[in-house]
């Protein structure tokens, strides 16, 4: 007998219902757009009833929001995995090819996250903040290359630029402007170019 998504993640627990509810949310939101998100379909589609979607989540728009949440969630996770490099620019593009990285791997939570695939929604206040600490650590390794010479200026205006540079190009590329194999060039080129922009002083001669 076949199980459902419900069924299989019941015996691991309620955290793992709530995962496959929203895994089952972002495949029907993959095949046919985001009018077939309601409650009646994602139950449908995980194999539970409407009442356990609404006792997690609270109904539809929460159920957005928390699609909303775990896409910065693991981008979060994407970007904490990324282990220190040779130096602090290093880990600066080390990032932004993670950020990358992460829109492959979940093109469809990050459209969630950044293009307005669901245009009813609009996250609320926390929800925003919970939102932008991944992009702490951007800024963090902006400002440890900051710290020793190696890049000079705000550290905050450096990320922001980043992630602008990144998102612009990223997007393109998923939209189809660029191939893969020609964005594998293009993408640590744009960073590398925008980060030397703001290079320190050059180290005087001994």
């Amino acid at each position: 007998m076949t199980t459902t998504a419900y069924e299989r993640a019941q015996r691991i627990g309620q955290h793992a219902v709530r995962t496959a509810i929203l895994d089952q949310a972002i495949t029907l939101l993959t095949r046919e757009g985001h009018a077939a998100l309601t409650v009646r379909r994602i139950a449908t589609e995980a194999g539970c009833s409407t009442k356990v979607i609404y006792t997690l989540f609270g109904g539809k728009d929460k159920l957005v929001e928390a699609l909303w949440r775990e896409g910065f969630a693991r981008f979060q996770r994407v970007l904490e995995d990324v282990r220190p490099g040779s130096g602090p620019i290093e880990d600066v593009l080390a990032l932004a090819a993670a950020y990358r990285a992460y829109a492959h791997a979940e093109p469809y939570y990050y459209r969630i996250m950044f293009e307005n695939v669901i245009p009813e929604f609009s996250p609320g206040e926390g929800a925003g903040r919970e939102a932008k600490r991944a992009f702490h650590l951007l800024e963090a390794a902006c400002a440890a290359a900051v710290a020793v010479g190696e890049l000079a200026g705000d550290p905050r205006e450096i990320a922001d630029q980043m992630f602008m540079a990144m998102h612009g190009a990223v997007s393109l590329e998923l939209s189809g402007f660029f191939d893969r194999d020609h964005a594998d060039a293009l993408f640590p080129a744009l960073c590398a170019g925008l980060l030397r922009s703001f290079a320190g002083p050059p180290e005087a001669a001994g």
